[in-house]
């Protein structure tokens, strides 16, 4: 067993005392040195976890409820039918067995997100060794070795820098934080300090944009950030979708009606009625398959995919089926910032020169003095096809450029940049020197506001130049604090002209310069975020921000979207720092008045997400980073971004948005809707056709009547169960989906009158096929008892399975009229319903047939007979469905 890692704050100490601690140098480690606490602390690697075997995962499939009674059912079904039941078991099995394999193949997809987080991992790093630099391979890396950092590594382990020249990291990954982080190592660093204030620190995963450094390994392996992630996410125990809850409690319910049902029958058929035993079993069991819709988790599974299809198409890939349905639940959106809610694109949105505040869109002047700085002072390089790459910052100035007809690189050409003097952190300026068309140099500089300024001596306005004064300083300092309280970032440019290539130090190229102007960034917005953002609330949806970013820009976007309002004076962002001084308990009682989440961990981040959940809410989460992999995965619904997500965010996800938009999760939420209040019309129209039954045959028994025989529930059942309830399945959404709360996790799929509709409707159905039964007893159309019970028994059967169909229509809505909703909007309903009429009506029509399932031809009087008795079903649902309108039901239900 490897050797235990420390653990320390290595951020709050000098050089010094992080070397002394891991026993190193800045010579680094030898090579026997290396292998010994190789063997100590073992490989720079993530632990894989226990695997379990596939056959493993299979019988676990088997342990649901509803499944269980399913296969009691089949098999008791085939020992009391005499082989009658077969084709119902196989049925049965195969649904069963279908749906076994999807939830294997669902568990294997949720397993990659540890498996990619090892492939994360980088390949080799520069350690010195033996006071030498060699490469080696990342694995191997251990506490107290040097490593050598330059533009395009990945960083191969968590480690204190020893040196940063100009050096910039992006942790996004890991922090959530749009820009790359500036490395000082010079700052004071308390020991609350989030990732991405740790600004003497590089961790494992995150990426080198800029410059050089030198760092030294503090922590590998399960130790790293990344690994303390990694065991977050193995030890992270997924939260039941309200549709498993929901089934689950559907398998409870109809456990116990079942089996009373079933032993009520057996008693009175075997002890009152005299029936021998086994008929007696027999006619139980029949009733028992009756009351179970053996067909229901087809139907869910298959209504579910049809969902994803659906999703797909609007730019949601669903990994697990169930997402589909929690969507329609969810009340608490909590969103990352970046790529989500924002472009993830640095972006110019205000200019400041002349005196005067600009909008980006304003035009602006070929030779304008703050426009060709901050181009000519830039790193950005453009490649063939005309993409921008650099740093986002630089990027965002020299797109800003080509949308006001400014092209660089034309200006380059008979500008050309001779000499520089590269950014650093601790001047926080960057310089480049121009040979001009008469032989004269000109200085570009760009920086921070506050160091840039100090070095200004003159100021341009409107093309003529004018020594600077204390006024201008003010009002320039008053314009900077004016864009920074809009969370934009700003940089100062600045220049002059020089006779000859001055001296390349600070001192002699960045002193007396001539103030350009400002510029104000911002990773903007979505231009539909907002208009989500609103649809999501009047859909009873709370959207929360969670994010690594600072807590002004935090709240400016959040503002701006409209998740704060925009005059609330109210505090309603929360950093990780005043997170971390709260326990479990405390939290829960103020985390509500919070909408805003900033420079947050991923353990607070899942401490977010608990607490809604504590509160009895269904939670959707958005990530794309590393850090967001532990939340995603304890939420309800974690959602991934496609596009800038890591393969660690994807894999923990249960859907990802193709095209990384919170609008996307709003049209989401729409079809889950959708999909939920579906999958509700199905159970709706087959408990109510099973209850029929049951009480059919429960009823009859007790009245000493024969009215149907097993064969005719068990074609019933595989008739209607199928095709009428998969078409439900599939149809389009009701008006005003989007204008309801949400179910929440306390609804269930009997609330919004379903409950009340099973029974009104079950009952109805059995009254209309005893009915049509006492009718063909009391008129005959032939002599003889045998003659006039085949007659009354077809009649019952022939009953039964048309109610069912026409009732089909009555579950289009479980208030609006049919005639509202729309009786031919659903393709596949439209011919699901004839199909299904086919299949019954051959057992009775096809000569054959109709002795294989005992019945007998009807006369005309005994169809028109049957069809009145089934139509009877919809207009007296029509008539209660307008009384309970009348009483405003419909509005309660909502």
């Amino acid at each position: 067993m490897s050797k235990e890692q420390k653990k320390e704050n290595f951020y709050t100490q000098d050089v010094a005392s992080v070397l002394s601690a891991l026993k190193s140098s800045k010579k680094g480690l030898t090579t026997q040195e290396a292998q010994q606490r190789l063997a100590e602390y073992g490989r720079n690697e993530l632990d894989e976890g226990e695997k379990r075997t596939l056959l493993a995962k299979f019988i676990d499939q088997f342990k649901d409820l509803m499944i269980i009674i399913l296969l009691v059912a089949a098999v008791l079904s085939v020992i009391t039918s005499g082989g009658e039941g077969v084709t119902d078991a196989i049925i049965i099995l195969a649904v069963v067995i279908l749906n076994a394999a999807f939830g294997v193949y669902q568990e294997g997809q949720a397993e990659a997100a540890i498996a990619a987080l090892k492939s994360m991992s980088s390949p080799s790093a520069r350690v010195r060794r033996d006071g030498h630099v060699k490469e080696v391979d990342a694995k191997e890396l251990v506490p107290g070795d040097i490593v050598m950092l330059e533009a395009g590594d990945v960083v191969p382990a968590d480690m204190r820098l020893l040196e940063a020249n100009s050096l910039k990291i992006e942790e996004a990954a890991l922090t959530g934080e749009s820009v790359p982080v500036d490395k000082d190592l010079g700052a004071e660093i308390p020991g609350d300090a989030s990732i991405g204030d740790r600004l003497n620190m590089a961790y494992q995963n995150s990426n080198v944009t800029y410059g050089r450094g030198m760092g030294l390994v503090t922590n590998t392996g399960m130790y790293t950030e990344v690994g303390h992630i990694a065991g977050m996410l193995a030890n992270t125990d997924e939260t039941d979708t309200p549709l498993k809850q929901n089934l689950n409690q559907l398998s409870k319910v109809l456990t116990y009606v079942v089996v009373v049902i079933a032993l009520i029958t057996f008693i009175v058929g075997v002890f009152l009625r005299g029936q021998e035993v086994l008929t007696g079993l027999m006619t139980a069991v029949a009733l028992a398959v009756a009351a179970i819709p053996e067909g229901l988790p087809a139907i869910v599974t298959v209504v579910l995919s049809l969902g994803t299809q659906t999703l797909a198409k609007r730019h949601s890939i669903v990994r697990k089926l169930p997402a589909v349905e929690t969507l329609g639940s969810t009340e608490i959106i909590a969103s990352d910032k970046t790529g989500t809610l924002t472009m993830n694109q640095m972006t110019v949105e205000k200019m400041y020169y002349n005196g005067q505040l600009y909008d980006a869109n304003d035009d602006i002047e070929q030779n304008n003095m703050a426009l060709r700085v901050m181009n000519f002072a830039n790193d950005t390089k453009v490649d063939q096809k005309g993409k921008l790459i650099g740093d986002p910052t630089e990027t965002a100035l020299v797109q800003y450029g080509f949308d006001h007809n400014f092209d660089v690189r034309e200006e380059l050409k008979t500008e050309p940049r001779v000499a520089e003097l590269p950014f650093d952190s601790d001047r926080k300026l960057m310089s480049t020197v121009h040979k001009l068309g008469d032989s004269t140099f000109l200085v570009a500089v760009k920086g921070a506001p506050d160091q840039l300024l100090k070095r200004v001596t003159q100021i341009e306005e409107n093309g003529a130049v004018r020594a600077i004064t204390e006024a201008d300083k003010d009002t320039i300092l008053a314009a900077n604090k004016s864009l920074a309280k809009q969370a934009l970032r700003v940089l100062m440019m600045a220049y002059k002209y020089e006779d000859t290539i001055p001296e390349l130090d600070s001192e002699t190229i960045e002193n007396n310069l001539i103030f350009a102007g400002l510029v104000g960034m911002i990773d903007p917005e979505r231009p539909e975020a907002a208009e989500a953002v609103r649809v999501a609330k009047e859909a009873g949806i709370r959207p929360i921000m969670i994010t690594g970013d600072h807590q002004d820009t935090a709240e400016a976007i959040a503002k701006r979207l409209g998740i704060i309002e925009a005059d609330d004076s109210e505090d309603h962002v929360f950093t990780g720092a005043e997170l971390n001084e709260l326990s479990d308990e405390d939290f829960q009682k103020v985390f509500k008045q919070y909408s805003v989440y900033a420079r947050v961990s991923p353990e607070h981040k899942v401490r977010i997400v608990k607490a809604w959940q504590n509160e009895g809410k269904v939670v959707a989460m958005t990530g794309d980073g590393v850090n967001d992999a532990p939340s995603l995965k304890t939420a309800d619904i974690g959602i991934g971004m496609g596009i800038t997500g890591t393969e660690v965010s994807k894999g923990a996800s249960d859907m990802v948005l193709a095209d990384d938009n919170f609008a996307t999760i709003i049209v989401a939420v729409e079809e889950g809707r959708k999909v939920f209040s579906n999958i509700q019309k199905s159970i709706q129209y087959l408990l109510s056709a099973n209850m029929a039954e049951v009480f059919t045959i429960f009823f009859a028994t007790l009245f000493g009547w024969d009215v149907l025989e097993p064969v005719h529930l068990l074609w019933i059942n595989l008739v209607t169960d199928t095709l009428p309830a998969i078409a439900l399945g599939v149809e389009p959404a009701e008006p005003g989906v989007m204008q309801h709360k949400p179910r929440g996790r306390q609804s269930s799929f009997f609330s919004g009158g379903v409950m009340g509709a099973i029974i009104y409707q079950g009952i109805l159905q059995t009254l209309l096929v005893l009915g049509v039964y006492g009718w063909a007893i009391i008129n005959p159309e032939h002599a003889g008892n045998q003659a006039i019970h085949e007659d009354a028994l077809t009649m019952a059967y022939a009953t039964l399975g048309l109610i069912q169909l026409v009732h089909a229509f009555n579950v289009k809505s479980v208030y609006q009229s049919i005639f509202k909703v729309g009786l031919f909007k659903n393709k596949l309903f439209n011919w699901s319903i004839p199909a299904a009429f086919i299949l019954l009506m051959s057992t009775i029509a096809i000569p054959g047939f109709n002795s294989f399932f005992h019945v007998a031809r009807l006369s005309l009087t005994q169809w028109g007979v049957v069809v009145i008795g089934s139509l009877m079903m919809v207009l007296i649902v029509e008539l209660v469905k307008a009384a309970q309108r009348a009483a405003g039901q419909d509005k309660k239900a909502i």
